[in-house]
């Protein structure tokens, strides 16, 4: 199957990154923390027998542009700036932190013709903690002195509410290099889930697309809880359960292959 690079500018000038694979309807897929457009790659090969799937970096990941300063704003133009480019309109998938920023989007008019989102990490109860106020600061501080181990353990802990030993385990495998060399964007994904990652009901009550919101079986009780509450306030939203599945599903694509490709086309 042809997969083609490509790039697009969005509006502050940035080079934006994408792949496309297959035909037909185009479906923007959008990864969360410590993902570029490879570790969307099998969901993107998995439904382009029945769509056209884009892939993209988000900005300061892979093949894109970091930009000069980084905000919320500028990430729901990159978005959007994909979207214009593959016909000015496009089904939109997002995982976790990609969730967020596709739900964002969405609430600020960017044009979607469906939305599919799976676990955006709102922290709507008291199953977990709620990161620190100054989380940014302190990942960010962690970046500029060069400390990428530290960051990245910063927000697995704390962001993510990885147990501390979980970390202390995930630091000794060879796969730890992957986290650590995506840590500089990790402030990108603190930002968009916003203070204490409280779920912006205000903004998410604007959307207008069809919106599937999905959950899986065996992930924490408070991204379950999450995505009850997201298909609760967007008007219209359909809540899925993924038997068997937990937040790491975009390693067994097939899962979601049936559900997308029928909500989504």
């Amino acid at each position: 199957m042809t997969t083609t690079l490509e790039t697009v500018t969005s509006a502050d000038g940035t080079l934006i990154a994408f792949e496309r694979t297959g035909e037909g309807t185009p479906v923007i897929l959008v990864g969360g923390a410590f993902n570029d457009r490879t570790t969307v790659a099998g969901l993107a090969t998995t439904l382009a027998p029945d769509c056209t799937a884009i892939a993209y970096d988000r900005r300061g990941r892979g093949d894109s542009g970091a930009g000069a300063v980084y905000s919320v704003e500028r990430e729901v133009e990159d978005l959007a700036a994909v979207i214009d480019h593959v016909g000015g309109s496009a089904a939109v998938f997002g995982h976790s932190s990609g969730a967020v920023l596709a739900l964002e989007a969405a609430a600020r008019g960017v044009p979607m013709t469906r939305l599919a989102v799976y676990e955006p990490p709102y922290i709507v109860d008291d199953s977990r903690p709620k990161p620190a106020s100054d989380l940014f600061d302190r990942v960010r501080a962690l970046i500029a002195d060069g400390d990428r181990d530290d960051a990245a353990e910063l927000f697995l802990t704390e962001a993510a509410a990885t147990p501390a030993e979980v970390v202390k385990g995930m630091r000794t495998d060879p796969f730890w290099a992957w986290f650590t060399g995506l840590a500089h964007t990790l402030p990108y994904d603190i930002a968009l889930c916003g203070p204490g990652g409280a779920l912006p009901a205000g903004r998410l009550a604007k959307i207008t697309a069809p919106t599937l919101v999905m959950d899986g079986g065996e992930s924490d009780a408070w991204l379950r809880a999450a995505a009850r509450a997201v298909a609760e306030t967007v008007p219209g939203a359909r809540h899925v359960t993924v038997e068997g599945q937990d937040h790491g599903v975009l390693q067994q694509p097939d899962a979601l292959r049936g559900l997308l490709t029928e909500f989504l086309r």
